[in-house]
């Protein structure tokens, strides 16, 4: 057994244990870097913690490899389009080369003044040559934008680019956030594009895999880590969670203290946030709905006294946010691990 524990539940890095997701990676990479290229425009989203961060990374990772990638990481509440060019100019060294002899950037605080040429205009003008210039050397740049917020800078860097793919340029984008945030920025008017961009909804993890991976990492029976891996229902925080302090507890069963560490790691790290975040009407829903862990909708309407006009608009937002799965006509179930515990301590 490793001296240093595998698991982690650090957001945004990859544990040096995780179970990676290689078919969405190998499709995207394998979609990106194809010589005709039909989307340019993707948006990671699902619940918090289920991989998004981590899924982005390992795309990234894939492409820095490739010498014909360019990778930048930019932020949503940044200046988008001053980030980029900045990034561009000290990253990329035949960028730098060009843009100094070329351009003339230094009143956006980019590159050298050059005596003999005006400014430029704008810096969307300026990115639209240098993207020229990567087109020419057979490059490709990737923007990852990891939290994605509505922001007027992405909308303004949205609509730029936009045009820039109309334009042919080589420039892709990939952007990875929250249902809600993703649908706050895909519903924003003038953006239409990015409505259409391809959505790649995160799925929990292969249940089989996290129970191989527990018996394997953690020497556990078939039994035990069955059990270990059906509690995290696939979901990529609870699976680092349990493997965490399961493995710093040594033991081979699944022990109260065990849980008491997991559930408050859920709590502090994604349950609260989500708790504060829902309306006084889902949370009524959720202490019936999570007594079981799947129940028909009239059970629920029959415990609540309520009707289906008044149980389809918190359905709607508990789906969003990943807590309840309503995927099979007229049932629910719960998504989000322990989640029962959670909610039963903070009624």
């Amino acid at each position: 057994m490793m001296k240093k524990n595998p698991y982690a539940i650090s957001f945004g890095k990859i544990p040096s244990q995780y179970i990676s997701r290689d078919i969405l990676i190998e499709d995207m990479v394998d979609t990106l870097s194809s010589e005709i290229v039909d989307e340019q425009a993707f948006k990671l989203t699902g619940i918090r913690g289920i991989g998004k961060t981590v899924t982005l990374t390992a795309i990234e990772k894939e492409l820095r490899d490739d010498k014909n990638w360019i990778v930048v990481d930019l932020k949503s509440n940044s200046d988008i389009t001053n980030d980029l060019v900045a990034n561009l100019y000290t990253e990329v060294s035949f960028l730098r080369k060009f843009i100094d002899a070329s351009m003339n950037l230094s009143a956006f605080g980019i590159g050298v003044s050059i005596s003999d040429k005006s400014p430029a205009a704008s810096l969307d003008v300026a990115l639209n040559q240098i993207l020229k210039e990567v087109k020419k050397q057979g490059k490709r740049i990737l923007v990852a934008i990891d939290e994605v917020r509505k922001t007027d800078a992405i909308v303004d860097f949205i609509q730029e680019f936009q045009i820039l793919i109309r334009e042919d340029l080589p420039i892709f984008l990939i952007v990875a956030g929250l249902y809600e945030d993703i649908e706050d920025v895909e519903n924003t008017d003038g953006l239409t594009f990015f409505l259409r961009a391809t959505r790649i909804e995160m799925k929990p993890l292969s249940i089989a895999i996290i129970k191989a991976d527990y018996k394997r990492t953690l020497s556990l029976s078939d039994d035990i880590a069955a059990e270990l891996a059906n509690m995290t229902k696939g979901y990529a925080f609870a699976y680092q969670a349990f493997g965490k302090y399961m493995w710093e507890s040594g033991e081979k069963e699944i022990s109260e203290m065990v849980l008491a560490q997991v559930d408050e790691a859920l709590s502090q790290k994604v349950y609260d946030k989500i708790w504060s975040e829902l309306r006084a009407s889902e949370k009524w829903f959720l202490t019936f709905i999570v007594q079981k862990d799947n129940m028909t909708v009239n059970e629920l309407l029959e415990q609540t006294k309520k009707k289906h006009n008044e149980w389809s608009e918190p359905r709607k937002r508990l789906i969003e946010k990943g807590i309840i799965d309503g995927s099979v006509r007229g049932r629910i179930s719960m998504r989000l691990p322990r989640f029962k515990e959670y909610v039963e301590k903070n009624i």
